[in-house]
Order: structure tokens, then sequence, then C-alpha cells
């Protein structure tokens, strides 16, 4: 996706409509440097701003996604683009918050032990050993809440029963079993419980 023609696009139709980039700002409740940032292909707008920005600008969103008025042939061959566009955008932002879930990780597991391996065996007062495993401690819990949080919302599972793919909720991923990926929750479509791969493409 071209974000200095997507920018350029957004420009042009709100100058069709007549509205200067403070009002768009005030419609689309956000500030006035997020749309100033969208037009100089600094940045996309969010999925949840996206339909509201085409309301506005009275596009669709296969014309913003295309940064382009588009017939009804044109439509029709661009929203198979735009969609594969989006599944790939997807899959890549997916795959850098599984690798930074890995990197975190590590880090805070690292981390944790390091303070331990220091209250442990270097010549320190009690009070100090007690502080700096509890530092530890919670920074490894901040660390993991973020872990499990990215385990979440990255990609989907899939049921063993009826191939459902699926976003669970924080305490599913909290508390349920699993191997690396692999999670046994419940499918919240046929309500069993399997062992389920976590899959990028939904």
């Amino acid at each position: 996706m071209d974000l200095v023609k997507t920018g350029n696009f957004i420009k042009e139709q709100r100058k069709a409509k007549n509205l200067t980039q403070t009002q768009l700002a005030q419609k689309l409740e956000v500030s006035e440097k997020t749309i100033s940032k969208w037009e100089c292909g600094n940045g996309f707008p969010d999925t949840s701003l996206m339909l509201p920005l085409c309301q506005v600008l009275d596009i669709s969103a296969n014309e913003l996604l295309s940064a382009q008025k588009l017939n009804e042939d044109e439509y029709k061959k661009h929203a198979e683009q735009n969609l594969v566009n989006l599944q790939q955008q997807e899959n890549y932002k997916n795959k850098f918050l599984l690798t930074l879930e890995l990197v975190l990780g590590y880090l805070c597991s690292i981390t944790f032990f390091a303070f331990i391996f220091i209250a442990s065996f270097c010549d320190l007062p009690n009070w100090l050993r007690v502080v700096i495993i509890v530092f530890g401690f919670i920074e490894f819990l901040i660390g993991i809440s973020f872990c499990i949080r990215i385990e979440k919302d990255a990609g989907y599972y899939e049921c063993q029963h009826c191939h459902h793919k699926h976003i669970p909720t924080y305490k599913q991923v909290l508390w349920s079993m699993h191997l690396g990926r692999t999670r046994y929750i419940k499918c919240p479509k046929c309500n069993k419980r399997s062992w389920q791969k976590k899959t990028l493409e939904k």
C-alpha cells in the first residue's frame, strides 16, 4: 500500500467536501495531528476509523484502500487485490508481534534470573536481597502479562473439531494448558475443548 498516494487521496476528498483538517478531526474524534499524519503519508487510519472516515468523505472502503475513485469494473478488480493486501499486512503485523513476544519473554526471564542470582550470591544486606527479588518478580510479571496479551491478539487459534478460527479471551490464554503456541481451550462456536494451534490467517 502506497501511504503517500493514500494520504493525497484523503486530502483531495477532504477538500472536495470543503472540510479543514480540524473539521475532519472533530468529526472522527481524533486530533488534527492524526489527520495531518495520514495526509503526509506517515500513517494509515486504524481499522476502527476506516468506515467513519469513508462515511464522512463519501467514499467506499475499497476506494480508500485503492487511493482512487473507482467505477464498477475497477471496483471489482481492486476489491480482491485490496483483500490480499490487507491479509498480507495483517500477517506481517502478527509475525512481528509474535517475534516481539519471544524477545520480551526471553528478556523478562533472563532479567528475573539475573536478579535472583545477584540476590543469592552477592554479599548484600538481607533487606536489599528482598528488594531485588521483589523487584525482579514484579518486572517478570509485568513482562509476562504483556507477552500473554500479544499471544492473545496476534493471529487466531483453530478448533480441531469444527476448524473455526477465533481469538480467545485473555483469561483463556492465561489459564489454559499449553505447549508452545498450542493451547487447550474451548471453541466459542462448537463449545468443545481441543489442543488448538496458533495460525496467522483467518
